[in-house]
């Protein structure tokens, strides 16, 4: 299967009211920021989306809202993953898939399965879609890790299995998943602080949480790094660092969403058991933005 995506995708928040309300005008005030700054593609109700907060009536509603305010202007990668199958493959039978490019399944979390259980969820995930499908390994929030070893055969085992999100961190396992990879399989850096490094390596692009804020920046950096133009991707990582390395000191999405708040975007609003950020982080926030944008 031909999978182009490439550059820098977008996990999107999810903004609420005061009551705790889906706040569709704000996410649409996000989506327009985020397209107009730049980015090649979007993801709805990915792990920044607060999807362990959304009940299934709330995550149709993201992505209806999303997929209204995309407007087909960049494609739309939709975030479908859990730790019980048959749950997550029943939501993929009765989601409104129209206009979705492809699924970002994560590994599913707690359970901490197996390799051979990590397999089996990937393949009944791959044949119960006709959509590529990017797997997404995040061992720090799942307590498990989909190995370079399982990924490379479930990329060569299904032809909709095209990608993977990967924020493991482990440079070794990303550089074998690189290696031995099959021919047009992507590989995205799934943490923005280290995308730099691992563009060097060879990744395909990135899927990110400051792009929310910063889209014209983190998209550059990008596609600078993409295009061999280092000079260019180390002045906008340094430029960046400040804000990338604020907005996970309380945790994800508390500090993007904090961001977004400083930029008048939404209202610094969040789901519990996550609360929003500190009046510190806030205020160290906006300074850095202020500094950012000179």
């Amino acid at each position: 299967m031909s999978f182009q995506l490439s550059g820098t995708g977008v996990a999107v928040v999810t903004p609420f009211t005061s009551s705790g309300a889906i706040d569709h005008a704000a996410l649409h005030r996000v989506v327009n920021f985020i397209v107009e700054g730049g980015v090649e593609y979007v993801v709805a109700l990915g792990t920044t989306g607060e999807t362990p907060a959304l009940s299934k009536a709330d995550r149709m509603e993201v992505l209806a809202s999303v997929r209204e305010a995309v407007a087909g202007r960049v494609p739309l990668v939709l975030g479908m993953g859990g730790n019980d199958t048959r749950e997550l493959l029943e939501h993929m039978h009765s989601f409104d898939m129209s206009g979705v490019h492809a699924l970002l399944s994560v590994t599913p979390y707690y359970n901490k399965p197996s390799q051979a259980g990590l397999y089996s969820h990937y393949k009944a995930v791959a044949e119960n879609t006709d959509l590529p499908v990017i797997l997404y390994n995040v061992p720090p929030r799942t307590g498990c890790n989909l190995t370079a070893e399982t990924t490379l055969r479930l990329a060569h085992d299904f032809k909709n299995i095209v990608a993977t999100k990967e924020a493991s961190g482990d440079f070794s396992q990303i550089s074998e998943v690189l290696r031995l990879r099959p021919a047009g399989f992507k590989v995205y850096s799934g943490d923005d602080v280290i995308t730099l490094p691992l563009l060097g390596l060879g990744v395909d692009g990135v899927i990110s949480v400051i792009a929310n804020g910063c889209p014209r920046q983190f998209s550059e950096l990008t596609r600078a790094g993409l295009a061999g133009d280092f000079a260019t991707a180390r002045r906008l990582h340094h430029q960046l660092m400040p804000l990338m390395q604020l907005i996970f000191a309380e945790g994800n999405p508390t500090g993007i969403k904090a961001l977004l708040h400083a930029r008048g975007l939404l209202e610094n609003e969040l789901r519990l058991p996550l609360v929003a950020s500190s009046a510190a982080l806030l205020a160290k926030i906006r300074e850095a933005l202020r500094e950012l944008e000179g």
